[in-house]
């Protein structure tokens, strides 16, 4: 068993991430009740904790590199902190790069999900700062093996993957993602080459989405001209 995954998104028009490059909203909508709706709708979902990757999780981790000295050899298992009853952050970190400093980002617990290949300084490390973390596979691109530790060692059953895009299009690639929920801004980026909701980081002409469809369940107008579509993702056998 794995968790149930919404892939939950704010974009442009032009399906670009960041809201800082988008034109302004139109005159007489307040900015803060259009960036209001993603945090009210998250909140909607009940999900158990979030998924990014290593990059958006450095950005928001507070910590600091500590080189401990002799650190033991741990095995490849799992490791659970104190959970506490919170919420879950979950780093998507194949190779150990992001550092805490604690065992929470904005108060939700936060589990690593690494590589086996990673130092035993490093998860000594994470264990003193109280985080959990569970592996999948020896790179760490074993995600349904990530997703299933996440499971069967916290009673996980579902999240939301509010990664950037690349992250996104390896849990698409995976067949990882049951639903998408994106909140499409009334704006646009216009900038070629920018993140959109899903770049897969794979062989040139691998198609992601392959025995994938979406099925339209939801869409909605919301205050300031944002609108809300979900879709539920259908999978061919196989």
């Amino acid at each position: 068993m794995r968790p149930y995954i919404i892939c939950h998104m704010s974009t442009s028009i032009d399906g670009r991430l960041h809201p800082s490059r988008f034109t302004r909203a139109a005159t007489g909508i307040p900015a803060d009740v259009l960036r209001g709706h993603y945090e009210k709708i998250h909140e909607g979902f009940e999900a158990e904790g979030w998924i990014v990757g290593r990059k958006t999780m450095s950005e928001m981790a507070k910590g600091t590199e500590r080189r401990l000295a002799e650190a033991p050899k741990a095995p490849r298992q799992a490791h659970i902190g104190e959970r506490r009853g919170r919420k879950l952050a979950i780093a998507i970190d194949p190779s150990g790069r992001v550092h805490y400093g604690n065992d929470n980002v904005g108060g939700d617990h936060v589990v690593a999900v690494l590589g086996e290949q990673v130092a035993d300084a490093y998860l000594a490390e994470l264990r003193e700062d109280g985080v959990s973390y569970v592996f999948a596979g020896a790179k760490g691109d074993d995600l349904l093996h990530g997703m299933k530790q996440l499971t069967a060692v916290l009673g996980v059953e579902k999240l939301l993957l509010e990664g950037g895009g690349r992250i996104n299009g390896a849990f698409l690639k995976h067949r990882l993602i049951d639903e998408f929920s994106t909140l499409i801004w009334p704006a646009v980026d216009g900038v070629a080459g920018t993140q959109s909701i899903v770049d897969y980081d794979g062989p040139e002409g691998d198609r992601p989405g392959a025995g994938q469809s979406l099925r339209l369940t939801h869409c909605e107008t919301l205050e300031g001209g944002m609108i809300w579509l979900r879709h539920a993702v259908e999978r061919a056998p196989g």
